[in-house]
């Protein structure tokens, strides 16, 4: 479906001719009209609390042979951990200079230490505790958080988060992207959902908050396959999601297909309306951690409008208003 409004005038929407109802029922979330990380940051810690991307220095079954060479078909050479800090340090190092470059801009002295780059579990149990003891050994960091594979998850390293947990919040970070076999087979995530499935169990039953990747328009999907992965989400124990669409990076096996096929990619209207749609059906009380992504901007072949971020975020933020969505909208659970 064609959205129903366009930029205009300094970048500002141009709703259409129905009337729009004001939001006033029991807001939640400040001044968002869905449940934002910084709102839940806040509410726990009582303050805003930045991340800092690290590299653990591992790799991805997906990628060693393991499971496949090739890694997911979007996954950049630094895998997914283009902004993290560089292997070679340690994570001492790592959170230092990231914290460095935050504070040139703002006074902060409270942390996320978020392990970003490749399969940040698949790896040895004692080589796990080691760098992850090493950021939360750290006092401003408040949270530990662990993007990884499903499938990367055994007992043994489950017992680790575990222990891990009751130092500090540990999240955990699943690329799900999508629950349609036919677009799981396409982007080559290399396992099946029930995988998924289990890992979240096990990891609730360990209490470890789980936090899930969803990337929209990934080539092939429909509008309503997209909110069938919301209404999956809905019904399991998930504590947040990330919400952003397909970036074609320079480098990826996708490039080749795009340059190849000319897949679509939404302009920023289309996605926004489809975004709209999954946050109205999103169950109220899962976090969401993000709206939208920007990919490296030396490597960004598609869609360019995504490098201006804050940009985007401002108009994400005015069509909620004016379209009067708000998160849980459409949800019935």
């Amino acid at each position: 479906m064609k959205p129903e409004y366009s930029f205009a005038d300094g970048d500002r929407f141009m709703p259409d001719n129905d009337k729009l109802t004001t939001y006033s029922s029991n807001v939640r979330w400040g001044e968002k009209r869905y449940f934002s990380l910084d709102f839940f940051l806040r509410r726990r810690f009582g303050e805003k609390v930045y991340r800092i991307a690290l590299n653990g220095g591992m790799t991805c079954p997906n990628r060693d042979g393991l499971l496949g060479t090739g890694g997911c078909i979007f996954c950049s050479a630094e895998g997914s951990g283009d902004f993290a800090g560089k292997a070679s340090l340690s994570i001492s190092c790592q959170l230092a200079e990231g914290k460095r470059r935050l504070r040139e801009k703002r006074p902060v002295h409270s942390y996320i230490a978020y392990f970003q780059a490749f399969t940040n579990t698949y790896a040895p149990v004692s080589y796990l505790e080691s760098v992850f003891m090493e950021a939360v050994s750290d006092p401003e960091v408040k949270v530990l958080s662990i993007a990884t594979r499903p499938d990367c998850l055994g007992e043994d390293v489950i017992e680790l988060l575990m222990r891990l947990n009751r130092i500090k919040p540990v999240w955990i970070e699943l690329g799900l992207q999508t629950i349609h076999p036919e677009t799981v087979h396409f982007i080559r995530r290399g396992y099946d959902t029930e995988v998924f499935d289990r890992a979240v169990r096990n990891l609730r039953a360990a209490g470890i908050e789980v936090i899930v990747h969803v990337i929209l328009f990934l080539p092939g999907e429909t509008e309503e396959m997209m909110l069938e992965t919301i209404d999956y989400l809905n019904r399991c124990d998930i504590q947040g999601i990330k919400l952003q669409l397909l970036h074609v990076l320079e480098g990826t096996d996708l490039a080749d297909v795009y340059r190849r096929e000319h897949f679509y990619v939404p302009d920023e209207a289309a996605y926004i309306w489809t975004l709209g749609r999954c946050i109205s059906r999103l169950r109220p009380d899962i976090v969401i951690h993000r709206l939208t992504g920007d990919g490296p901007k030396d490597l960004l072949i598609a869609p360019l409008w995504t490098a201006a971020k804050r940009t985007v975020l401002n108009h994400i933020h005015q069509y909620l208003k004016e379209k009067d969505i708000w998160q849980g909208k459409e949800y019935h659970g």
